[in-house]
């Protein structure tokens, strides 16, 4: 007896998600849409079910090509921020599309493809890696400006200060000591924003980011961790990345120093969760270019209270933090790091479980392939 899902069955599981769901069967025709699909492309089921998907997006759509791919691999895909051209409306929307196999078991269906699209909202239309590299240009004018017009003036005032306190009676050298202690504090906040706004070329060089996990987790486990249980699921045949060392050390630096500020020095249950994966059909719409495959994942999952939900969509913002006292400029760090190495970076969160993922490409050899082991 068969152990599948009949037709009806499916259709009810469909029928229930939020989201559009397409079924496009082997001759591409359309073989099943559920009432979200319906209101995406503005078709009733019946009329869907008479067209092929090529009659809902014009020719050359990236989701024909994402259809196509499956089939030939006969493995799910992930398309970020493709844009979805609709041939009735003349309207782009910008989505995440899923598409698997359907595979239930007969002839047929072997070439059916499910495709799940996800819109993004408005605050997200631009695209994460656009927003990251917006907020990246507007750190380096920021950078730029704070390093010119305020780094400078402040050793005039830190020296007068220290010329006061010769001269001034003890009791009141404590407000001598506090004027040099705050410019001290504005110099390191200003040569932080000057690191952010540094417009340098990347120097790179092929990286196996399992060391430079595990350089991290050594200075975590040595300082500001020492109290944390780490656990690490890594895929050990990861290819390399083509990038800077100690620029994504600083990336993964400040994503366990979150975590752990997160999880707090009294937590008796604290843990970091370090993971790495290799995900083949994960891939990035990139305006005015063809899409650019992700594959490499690497993850940093905590168990403390969570990030606050409104303030996810702009987490990665310049000066947005949760911390008390936090500058909000490690997270931008960050998001400007992997930006300028072709990735991403996208947070999840709930209480007890908040996930910080960084997508990456792999590294291109000299005749255009991607490497397949670490070096």
């Amino acid at each position: 007896m068969s152990t599948h899902p009949s037709l009806h069955e499916e259709a009810g599981i469909l029928a229930i998600l939020p989201l559009p769901v397409l079924v496009v069967g082997a001759d591409d025709r359309l073989a099943y849409a559920n009432a979200a699909a319906e209101t995406f492309f503005g078709f009733s089921l019946p009329v869907l079910r008479r067209q092929r998907l090529a009659d809902l997006v014009p020719f050359g759509s990236p989701v024909l090509a994402m259809v196509q791919e499956v089939r030939e691999r006969g493995a799910g895909v992930t398309g970020y921020q493709v844009a979805l051209a609709l041939t009735r409306t003349q309207e782009e929307r910008i989505v995440d599309i899923y598409a698997a196999p359907k595979g239930s078991g007969d002839d047929d269906a072997d070439n059916a493809v499910i495709l799940l699209l996800q819109e993004r909202t408005n605050a997200e239309k631009m695209g994460r890696q656009l927003t990251h590299r917006t907020a990246a240009r507007s750190l380096t004018a920021l950078g730029a400006m704070l390093a010119h017009e305020i780094k400078n003036p402040l050793s005039g005032i830190r020296g007068a200060a220290q010329l006061l306190e010769t001269v001034v009676p003890a009791d009141d050298r404590v407000l001598t000591r506090l004027i040099c202690d705050e410019t001290d504090r504005i110099v390191k906040l200003v040569e932080r924003m000057e690191t952010l706004g540094e417009g340098r070329p990347l120097v790179r060089a092929p990286v196996n980011i399992h060391d430079v996990l595990d350089h991290v987790l050594r200075l975590a486990q040595s300082g500001f961790a020492r109290h944390i249980r780490f656990v690490q699921q890594y895929d050990p045949s990861l290819p390399p990345v083509d990038g800077n060392r100690d620029q994504l050390i600083q990336v993964f630096l400040n994503l366990v120093k979150n975590a752990a500020e997160a999880i707090g020095e009294g937590a008796e249950d604290g843990e970091i969760v370090l993971t790495t994966a290799f995900r083949p059909g994960v891939q990035m719409q990139v305006a005015g270019r063809e899409r650019v495959r992700l594959p490499l994942e690497i993850g940093v999952r905590d168990n403390g209270p969570g990030v606050p939900a409104d303030m996810l969509p702009n987490l990665f913002d310049p000066f947005v933090t949760t911390k008390t006292g936090g500058t909000g400029l490690g997270l931008a760090l960050v998001a400007k790091i992997v930006g300028e190495h072709g990735g991403i970076v996208e947070c999840d969160s709930v209480a007890r479980r908040t996930t910080f993922r960084v997508l990456l490409p792999v590294l291109t050899l000299r005749d255009g392939r991607e490497a397949t082991a670490a070096p």
